[in-house]
């Protein structure tokens, strides 16, 4: 702390090296010097009129309107803030003035710089992995400096820290005998400083999440680019045929309204991972990893997108509206608004509804794959089997459980909880200790349900068998209907095998004409082929599908399931 003692303690306070890095004038610096002796002393803040007086003795009001341009000048620099939006110099005198985060911060890296350290080679790839993502740190400061504060010397400072940071890599690198993975992916794709930027931005939020807008087209062109001309000309680094995107160091995924998104694809990811691993210091732990032998927990990896499930146009209109209000662009202004916490990632909680086989679950995944979120998956029918007797107590170990995953993780999987019926479902007023046991476990549910801050969605058949209490804490209720006419042919032309053998009439539109769940043509379609495998000359006829559909129809099994049509 030897230069803010120097700056507080003296009276040539332009000779100090915090008024250098400060680049107001020396009225103005005295201004600061007596707000941060106030500050030590317990004063977090004070009016421009206590603050002149104490400094000055001023009771002149002509005297102290001619100094209020100090105090101006200091909020333009960004050292000083007062409460309430843009005021007048009258008004300034009686408003109170607090220091600025930014001018801690300028201690904070002077005291920091006075710190001479020895150069080194990297340890292993998370040694360098801190240096580099250091550097991404400071490209957003000097990103959100432009965009907020441009007159501020700190801008100045983070470049030259920058700078200096980059410097210090490269001197460090040509020390290294063994370079790093990331590195050696550079070389490998030739990639230039811009490039390796934007690489190592995404790859950080791969490491430890953030804010998912990070990920977005906009703020990675923003991110390296010092002016608008340099905006227009490095668009071209994330096109299809870039070499990032076309050399497949990193995908990219289309969110609602057009925005994309970037990702390290996942052969390069598991590359550097593996390498991270061999480090002495702490390891990524993947949920995959996580789960395995899970006695609670399922883990799901969605496999389909939503354009590739066929829905209910009502349906995917309102699924739409979902990813709209989860967009990034939504995010960052709820968070600039003070709406949403700036630490936290999308929040929702989901009740997806209708007949067994209506793609439930299907649309779940999928909703998750365009999130590029992975799953955890509970099968809530199997509460009660699994923990007789203990049903309330694993209620909260099942929400307990996902959180201790997350915070290992540091990743924010969809919590699925499947068949959620007996949860949801209306409290009895009867008293035996069944009905006893039965609301207890739903009472603690509702309280899990109301605290969850991620995003679950919960399968049920009935809508309105739901308790009320729970109805209210979902954001969303959307309904799987029965397929149309048109959605079942779409259904039976994505679904039929498309390299078997059918007979020259084989007729797609008389198989339609039964009202049939998603489900339930998966399973027609399983037991038919089947069926034809064992025949001597193998033939798929409408006849034997229509033989299946009506013995399906007929059957007590309505709601039978198979994977990718479960609710």
């Amino acid at each position: 702390m030897k230069h803010v003692l120097e700056f507080l303690n003296t009276k040539n306070i332009e000779k100090t090296k915090i008024f250098a890095s400060l680049q107001c004038a020396k009225d103005e610096a005295l201004i600061l010097q007596y707000m941060l002796n106030s500050f030590l002393h317990g004063n977090t803040e004070g009016t421009a009129l206590e603050i002149l007086r104490g400094l000055y003795g001023l009771e002149n009001p002509l005297s102290i309107l001619n100094l209020m341009v100090q105090f101006k000048n200091l909020m333009n620099l960004g050292w000083i803030r007062t409460m309430g939006g843009e005021l007048t110099l009258l008004e300034l005198i009686n408003s109170p003035f607090y220091l600025s985060s930014d001018f801690f911060r300028v201690l904070e890296n002077l005291n920091n710089s006075a710190k001479t350290e020895k150069i080194s080679s990297y340890v292993d790839d998370l040694d360098y992995l801190k240096d580099q993502f250091c550097v991404v740190d400071i490209l957003h400061d000097i990103f959100m400096l432009k965009k907020y504060n441009k007159n501020s010397p700190l801008l100045t400072q983070n470049i030259k820290k920058l700078t200096s940071l980059e410097s210090r890599i490269k001197k460090r690198l040509a020390l290294t005998k063994d370079k790093p993975s990331i590195e050696v992916i550079f070389d490998d794709y030739n990639l230039d400083r811009n490039e390796k930027m934007i690489f190592l931005v995404i790859l950080k939020e791969e490491y430890a999440p953030i804010d998912s807008e990070r990920r977005d087209l906009n703020y990675l062109i923003n991110i390296i680019s010092k002016n608008n001309d340099e905006k227009i000309k490095n668009r071209y680094l994330l096109d299809d045929d870039s070499r990032l995107i076309y050399g497949g160091l990193i995908e990219s995924d289309v969110m609602f309204g057009g925005n994309r998104s970037f990702y390290i694809a996942d052969n390069i990811l598991r590359q550097i991972i593996n390498q991270s691993t061999k480090c002495k210091t702490r390891k990524k732990i993947s949920v995959q990893n996580l789960l395995e032998d899970h006695e609670i927990f399922e883990f799901v990896k969605p496999k389909h997108t939503l354009d590739e499930v066929i829905l209910n146009k009502d349906t995917r209109k309102l699924l739409d509206s979902v990813l709209q209000q989860m967009d990034t662009k939504v995010l960052a202004n709820l968070k600039e608004w003070g709406i949403k916490d700036k630490n936290k990632d999308i929040e929702s909680k989901i009740i997806f509804y209708g007949v067994a086989g209506t793609g439930k679950t299907m649309t779940a995944l999928a909703l998750a794959k365009s999130l590029k979120k992975e799953v955890l998956s509970f099968d809530c029918s199997k509460i009660l089997s699994m923990y007789v007797g203990e049903s309330e107590k694993n209620v909260r170990r099942i929400f307990d459980s996902y959180y201790e995953i997350r915070n290992k993780t540091k990743q924010t999987p969809i919590l699925l909880l499947d068949e959620a019926d007996q949860f949801l479902s209306t409290r009895s007023l009867y008293t035996s200790g069944a009905d006893k046991m039965h609301n207890q476990m739903q009472n603690i549910f509702l309280e899990q349900i109301e605290k969850f801050d991620g995003i679950l969605i919960a399968t049920t058949n009935l809508l309105e068998t739901i308790d009320s209490a729970f109805s209210r804490r979902f954001n969303y209720k959307i309904e799987f209907k029965k397929p149309s006419l048109s959605e079942r042919k779409l259904l039976w032309e994505k679904m039929l095998p498309k390299n078997a053998p059918y007979e020259k009439d084989f007729s797609i539109d008389s198989l339609c004409e039964f009202s049939l769940t998603g489900g339930q043509i998966f399973i027609i379609i399983k037991n038919v082929a089947l069926l034809v495998a064992t025949m001597k000359n193998p033939l798929f006829t409408t006849q034997v599908f229509i033989n299946e559909i009506k013995r399906e129809l007929s059957s007590n099994f309505d709601g039978a399931r198979e994977v990718g049509f479960n609710t």
